[in-house]
């Protein structure tokens, strides 16, 4: 197939506002979400030739090229730890993709679990994303892509908003399609999702750019005080009313004024905001006379206001006014791919004030990642109810928790936090007997997998826990599968920092996950993550076994 221009695969072109739609397809792809060079998270691999009859994609470290969205240069993955006999991707059933693993290629994880001969996705795990991690050090979200038309390239925050989804760039096309418009704008979307910086971009982009932005949080104002805050108030209006109130009205007269959780206002207020909707005057709380403001409102909610309405808690009136235009911000768990790039945002910003931002700028393909492969992956199945509030929050605890340290590190409340309303892992493990459509050269699959031979330095901590996950704790299974001496093994756990033996257990916590594992064994292998036969002596010499 003769090479593709990278730039006729981006999607991020944002459509100036009065442009029609450009056709579009949608396309599997595969997104870096890990590597040892950090600022490569982002860039793209659009899997077209699933679409176009080929029968598979060959994916290795040395091709096929990965490129950011909307721009020209163009890269292979380049990791030396993964192999250059490639896993490969084929179309399946119903837009579905199956992922084949050689044997003695690359050790590839779907999330924790390790891949051994291929597994398969339907295509509403593809509309999720599916979390790959290679060889322990890269990973990569499988998903699906929108590919329009026509393209620009992209900055990395575009109306100061991080990321590439279809859903972000819809954002960024209605911010264009209303910004210079005089209409109010309603923004709805789940709590901590952006709301405030789509009414800051609403402002920036508009002729009122030179005038305030003044944002007001209307729950958590005063329910006795409300009016006053937002309409003003004279002197002596009410008991503590020393001095003439401005009000948030007049304080964004020429400019934008932003009103979140708008569903909040009580009735006396919503029924003066639908006054200052109509007539462009407020009333000050104990005047008569009307002050003429001129200010684009701007207002926000996380909550249904139809169902307020139908309860009696919203006025109708008032929503088809604050609705003269109305955008929705996607919840971060529907724009996964974009949550690498975000995190990676966050933690700039974080390692910036700590003067550690040298850490995002490696050039070493060798080095260590510095974030873990297997750290990306559990962050984009995390379900992230609190959305990019939530991950801010978490990347400043990472990056604070791992000060001084040459990686990111998770303690356990975090890990238990982040797992809590995690993905499933997707997809269904694929037959050894099970032919594979493939070219010839094509290695079959294999229900097992003997990995090449490594040097135990070339295996992270962070491998090594995964490995030990997906093997249950079982030390010559482990040492198998990554290719290593079983000696070696014990070696690795001895100096990670990420890692315990059943020694390192207390009488009391042992005794504790007994009881609660009702003496099963292989449950507290699993909650305790050590090995099964050192649990079981430990259990021996605590007199457990026969209680």
């Amino acid at each position: 197939m003769p090479p593709k221009n990278p730039t006729d695969f981006s999607t991020t072109a944002v459509r100036t506002h009065g442009t029609p739609s450009q056709a579009t397809q949608v396309v599997p792809a595969l997104t870096i979400i890990g590597h040892a060079q950090p600022q490569r998270i982002g860039e793209r691999l659009l899997l077209e030739g699933l679409l176009s009859g080929e029968r598979a994609v060959a994916l290795s470290r040395n091709a096929p090229d990965f490129h950011r969205p909307g721009g020209v240069l163009a890269l292979p993955l380049g990791d030396p730890f993964l192999s250059r006999t490639p896993v490969r991707f084929e179309a399946s059933d119903r837009g579905g993709v199956r992922l084949l693993v050689p044997e003695g290629g690359t050790p590839v994880w779907v999330g924790s679990e390790p891949v051994r001969g291929g597994r398969e996705f339907p295509a509403e795990a593809l509309v999720a994303g599916v979390p790959l991690v290679l060889a322990g050090r890269v990973a990569l979200l499988l998903h699906q892509a929108t590919v329009r038309g026509t393209h620009a390239p992209a900055g990395p925050a575009v109306l100061g908003m991080v990321g590439d989804s279809e859903g972000i760039l819809r954002v960024r096309e209605d911010v264009l399609r209303v910004a210079d418009l005089l209409v109010p704008v309603l923004v709805r979307g789940e709590t901590g999702t952006g709301k405030e910086l789509v009414a800051r971009a609403l402002h920036e982009r508009s002729p009122r750019r030179a005038g305030p932005f003044v944002s007001v949080n209307l729950g958590a104002l005063s329910k006795d005080l409300i009016a006053a805050e937002l309409f003003g108030a004279l002197r002596g209006a009410f008991t503590g009313a020393a001095r003439d109130r401005e009000g948030f009205f007049r304080a964004a007269h020429g400019g934008t004024l932003f009103l979140d959780e708008v569903a909040e206002a009580p009735p006396e207020v919503q029924a003066a905001l639908l006054r200052v909707l109509e007539t462009s005057e407020v009333y000050p709380v104990g005047g008569q006379t009307p002050v003429r403001v001129d200010v684009r409102l701007v207002t926000a909610t996380d909550a249904d206001l139809e169902a307020r309405i139908r309860d009696g808690h919203f006025k109708a009136p008032l929503l088809h006014r604050l609705a003269g235009f109305e955008i929705t911000v996607p919840p971060l768990r529907e724009r996964r791919e974009d949550i690498a790039p975000l995190f990676l945002h966050f933690a700039r910003q974080e390692l910036e004030s700590t003067g550690e931002a040298g850490r995002l700028n490696s050039s070493d393909a060798r080095a260590e990642p510095w974030l873990p492969a297997a750290l990306a992956a559990r962050l984009v199945r995390s379900a992230w109810p609190g959305n990019v509030r939530q991950l801010r929050n978490v990347a400043r605890q990472l990056v604070i928790g791992s000060r001084g340290l040459p990686g990111l590190r998770v303690d356990a409340r975090l890990e238990q936090s982040l797992d809590a309303d995690a993905l499933p892992i997707p997809g269904q493990p694929l037959s050894a007997q099970a032919p594979s459509p493939v070219s010839e050269d094509t290695p079959a699959p294999s229900e097992t997998r003997a990995p090449a031979r490594r040097k135990p330095s070339e295996v992270s901590e962070q491998e090594v826990l995964e490995a030990l996950r997906a093997c249950a704790w079982d030390l010559k299974a482990t040492a198998d599968w990554l290719g290593i001496p079983r000696s070696s093994v014990y070696v690795l756990i001895d100096k990670s920092s990420l890692l315990r033996t059943a020694r390192d257990l207390s009488p009391e916590e042992i005794t504790r996950c007994f009881h609660e594992c009702e003496g099963d064994l292989d449950r507290m292998v699993q909650k305790l993550e050590v090995s099964r036969r050192a649990l079981q002596r430990r259990v021996r010499e605590l007199g457990l076994e026969g209680s």
